[in-house]
């Protein structure tokens, strides 16, 4: 699958790879205010290897690192900080990750633009997974005799399932996904026992999706939004 993204990406880009142009970056500045809390809000602290792909000006090498808190590609040159200027035409593969920045909505129409990583591409959907901070504050509890706990961050990431520019969350609890998949709950509940199905496992999750389109299409009726919603 991920090998297949690739091909694709390229496709639109030349073969030669030349170093990020400044067209692409502007200057950023580094988050100071987590240092003294456990966790990062890098998903890795390592600038990695990855490749900027604009649509318009070609395919460019880089160290990147994704910052979950400013969802940022950020970008090191020398000893200035920048980050990709976020735009939907400028992509980045990083570690196998593919961060395209997308100008969503929610099916109640509230925007939900950001980074959102592509992992699996269907020619009438897409599953996007996003990752997101879960901060918890110090406790001053016990700050006199020194027994004050520090901040804690942890990364989160959730599922969504795309089409036409619309997404809908997809819950990583069993009741919960298949209570957003409604219609075909019964079928799924037969495909998750018989499948040994683990919602929670990315691998897992994208099956059981496709197999909810597929129920879908033997309705007679290809044109149904995977994202109609029975009560």
């Amino acid at each position: 699958m991920k090998k297949l993204l690739l091909f694709l990406l390229l496709l639109i880009s030349p073969f030669l790879f030349a170093q990020l142009p400044q067209s692409l970056i502007q200057p950023s500045k580094r988050t100071t205010m987590f240092d003294e809390y456990d966790g990062s809000i890098y998903k890795t602290l390592k600038y990695k290897d990855a490749s900027v792909i604009d649509e318009k000006s070609g395919t460019f090498d880089a160290k990147l690192r994704y910052n979950i808190y400013s969802d940022a590609l950020e970008f090191k040159k020398g000893s200035e900080l920048y980050e990709l200027i976020k735009k939907p035409t400028s992509h980045a593969r990083i570690d196998g990750d593919y961060f395209y920045y997308c100008n969503f909505k929610t099916q109640r129409g509230h925007k939900k633009s950001g980074y959102y990583v592509l992992v699996e591409l269907n020619e009438k959907y897409r599953i996007y997974k996003k990752f997101d901070l879960k901060i918890k504050e110090p406790s001053k509890n016990g700050a006199a005799s020194g027994n004050s706990v520090p901040g804690k961050l942890k990364m989160q990431t959730t599922y969504f399932l795309e089409e036409r520019g619309v997404i809908m969350e997809l819950p990583m609890n069993k009741k919960e996904l298949l209570a957003t998949l409604s219609d075909k709950e019964e079928e799924l509940k037969k495909y998750i026992k018989k499948e040994r199905i683990k919602v929670r496992k990315e691998e897992d999750l994208i099956r059981l999706v496709s197999r909810y389109n597929a129920l879908k299409n033997t309705d007679g009726n290809r044109s149904r939004s995977l994202l109609t919603r029975r009560n």
